[in-house]
């Protein structure tokens, strides 16, 4: 073969090569996502589900259900202020990792002449556990991604 016939031969190939390679990056390829809002190997959202048991882990737990997203607590009373216990309960409604997806409840008691009487929960109480809750969901996210 001589120099001048070899030499568009090399160019067809190459150009050929080239368009193979190209066709190969254009095709969709299944991408993983490690660390998905929406985990559901418990039935639940993992991340709401453990950042709720690690919110509430200095109050005795009372009953779990990972599939129906539930916690309950035992009553609670602080030692700092023991004439005043509460309750509480966490409901995960939802299987991705969104501020909705989690609903907090809380019962108070005061000691009163020896008998517990219920008592009023402020309404920030529960706002600032929900808001704790989805912050420390958030932050298992992020370290998964992380690795």
């Amino acid at each position: 073969m001589s120099a001048m016939t070899a030499r568009p031969a090399k160019l067809i190939a190459v150009g050929a090569l080239a368009l193979v390679l190209s066709a190969c990056g254009h095709k969709e390829r299944p991408r993983t996502d490690l660390a998905a809002s929406k985990v559901t190997t418990i039935g639940v959202n993992a991340y709401l589900w453990r950042a709720s048991l690690e919110t509430l882990s200095f109050m005795p737990l009372l009953q779990t259900d990972s599939n129906g997203g539930v916690i309950v607590t035992d009553w609670y009373a602080n030692p700092q202020n023991p004439g005043e216990r509460v309750k509480v309960t966490v409901s995960i409604l939802d299987q991705d990792l969104r501020a909705d997806a989690i609903r907090v409840a809380a019962s108070r008691q005061v000691a009163q002449a020896g008998n517990w009487v219920d008592a009023p929960v402020q309404a920030a109480t529960v706002q600032k556990l929900e808001d704790i809750i989805l912050t420390k969901a958030r932050d298992l996210r992020r370290q998964t991604i992380k690795g």
